[in-house]
Order: structure tokens, then sequence, then C-alpha cells
């Protein structure tokens, strides 16, 4: 949906699963073998998923300043579940948090968001705030106030729809 570039490092993760769905037509990517194959995901586990694609759903909104598209589990609640570990690099001493098992999705994704959180990326990954869109995009705008995924097509829209409820 976005002609924007995808988010940095990790974060493109988290941008990608949140972006398997199109909450217009209900499209999901999840729903097929291919897209589950994208995140290593096994079919048993799609409503764990599901689950966590749209907590980290509704934290994109609440980066943008917008309420939850709908009630959902806390996205720390289920990150608890995905142990992570320090990994320290021997050559040159430095740090990063690593997901303790490098298959499940939970903790790629916590890898991924305490990784954005240290580089202080995690706040500029946003949802779109028209309703019917709500897709992920990072906001590289320098004042961080980017608003839509796409201005040519999100941002028209929200723009038509002011001006006519003005006539």
């Amino acid at each position: 949906m976005s002609e924007r570039a995808p988010a940095p490092d990790g974060l493109a993760l988290v941008e990608a699963l949140v972006n398997t769905v199109d909450l217009e037509s209900g499209a999901d990517d999840l729903d097929t073998a291919e897209g589950r194959d994208r995140f290593g995901i096994a079919e048993r586990d799609l409503a764990d998923v599901r689950e966590l694609r749209e907590s980290l759903r509704a934290v994109c909104l609440a980066h943008a300043g917008h309420p939850p598209h709908r009630e959902v589990t806390p996205l720390g609640e289920l990150l608890a579940r995905a142990p992570l570990y320090v990994a320290v690099d021997a050559r040159d001493g430095s740090a990063t948090l690593a997901p303790a098992d490098e298959g499940p999705l939970f903790s790629r994704v916590a890898a991924a968001v305490a990784q954005a959180l240290t580089a202080g990326t995690w706040l500029r990954l946003k949802a779109c705030e028209l309703p019917e869109c709500h897709w992920a995009y990072y906001d590289r705008s320098p004042a961080g106030r980017g608003r839509w995924c796409s201005m040519s097509v999100c941002g028209a829209r929200a723009k038509m729809r002011r001006y006519r409820a003005k006539a």
C-alpha cells in the first residue's frame, strides 16, 4: 500500500508482519503457505501470530497518537513469552539483545523491538490514520509527524474527505 522505504533494521520485520493484512479488502497473506513461510510460521501458530500482529498495529497507532483499532492483548504481555539474552561480540565487546531461539517469530519481534528501542527508532514505526488502512510505515519526516502510509493514496483520501465535509 505504501510507497515508503521499509523500516530500518529489525523494524522491517515488524512492519512487514503488521502489513500482512489489507484491512480494506480483508486479504491476509498469512492465509497462504507462501505468506506464512515468509515469516517461518506454522499453520498451528496462526491465531497467536494474528494476535501479535494486531497488538503491534495497536502500538503503531499509539505511536501516531491514535487509539487502538480494536481491543487487543497488550504487546508487553505477548512479548513477555519471548526470551532474549544479551549477546556480546568477542571482537569489539559490543552488546545487543538477541532472541534466545532464532526460530519463533515472537522472539525475533521482541529482539527487533528491543533493538529499535535502544536505537531510538521504535516510536517512528506508526500506523496510517485512515481506519480502512492502518498500514504500518516508518516515519522519516524530520518532525516525526507523518500521518499516512502514502501521501498519494491515504493522504489524498483524507484531504478530499475534509474538503468535501467543508463544502
